[in-house]
């Protein structure tokens, strides 16, 4: 374990550096996903000119969600998306063939090649919406709603890329599989509504709540941070949890079969 922790610190180190020698681009990431938040903010200020909650939500607590949707998706950028979205190219090209002789295990190699600094920045901005959310609702979460948080959104996050390396695994049987992980990434949006614009949806939110578990991913963490006016807290916990249990056992699964019928590019 320490061989890895050592490993990803010369990986996050090179990131660094990689960043800094390209500090225009740098910037121009953090206006631009500062710009798409805050575009989400005056959304949802226009929305409730004209309602006074969207289902069992108000407006300070749909402002909370998308806070915390906004931090499990710079999170899952930070540590994961560039290199997710990397490995059909690798595929397709034999890099990936170079990845298979390291003495580390594939799938760490493959997920943690590269880190993106600006995401984190915008992390924090998103720490900052949801403390204002907080403070608007007049809420003051227990130390016990801030572990659970933090662990609803490490569920989310794991979600995420369980799912996103899951379908880019497809790439080892079909040429390009840009467009499934495109596709999903587009996908997780779904998170950031209220669940309760769901209710009556049926099939489609059967679908995305136990097959493709995004409406769990952020609404499970916003209610436990909202508290008891939210009703049972412990049942979406469990199902959060679960789902995660579920899909990164399948992500494992998957890429084991893969690699087990890799034969390289070249053959």
């Amino acid at each position: 374990m320490r061989r890895y922790f050592e490993i990803y610190a010369i990986m996050f180190r090179n990131s660094l550096i990689r960043e800094m020698s390209f500090k225009a681009n740098f910037l121009l990431w953090i206006l631009v996903e500062a710009l798409w938040f805050l575009g989400q903010i005056v959304f949802i200020e226009v929305i409730f000119q004209y309602v006074n909650a969207i289902g069992d939500w108000t407006k300070w607590e749909v402002i909370l969600l998308i806070g915390t949707h906004q931090l499990i998706s710079q999170i899952f950028q930070a540590f994961f998306y560039l290199n997710v979205v990397n490995i059909p190219e690798m595929v397709r090209t034999g890099k990936m063939d170079f990845m298979l002789l390291l003495p580390i295990d594939t799938q760490f190699a493959v997920s943690t090649r590269q880190f993106g600094f600006d995401s984190v920045i915008n992390a924090g901005v998103s720490v900052a919406i949801i403390g204002l959310a907080l403070s608007k609702l007049g809420i003051h979460p227990s130390a016990a709603q801030f572990l659970l948080y933090a662990a609803a959104v490490g569920f989310g996050i794991t979600i995420h890329y369980s799912i996103m390396f899951f379908l880019t695994t497809m790439s080892f049987w079909i040429v390009r599989a840009q467009g499934l992980v495109y596709g999903y990434y587009n996908l997780f949006n779904i998170a950031r509504y209220p669940d309760s614009i769901f209710k009556g949806a049926g099939v489609f939110k059967f679908v995305f709540s136990w097959i493709i578990p995004v409406i769990l991913v952020a609404n499970v963490p916003a209610r436990v941070l909202i508290g008891a006016s939210k009703g049972d807290l412990l049942s979406p916990l469990l199902h959060l949890g679960g789902a995660t249990f579920v899909v990164l056992a399948l992500n494992r699964f998957l890429w084991k079969l893969a690699l087990s019928r890799y034969t390289s590019a070249s053959s």
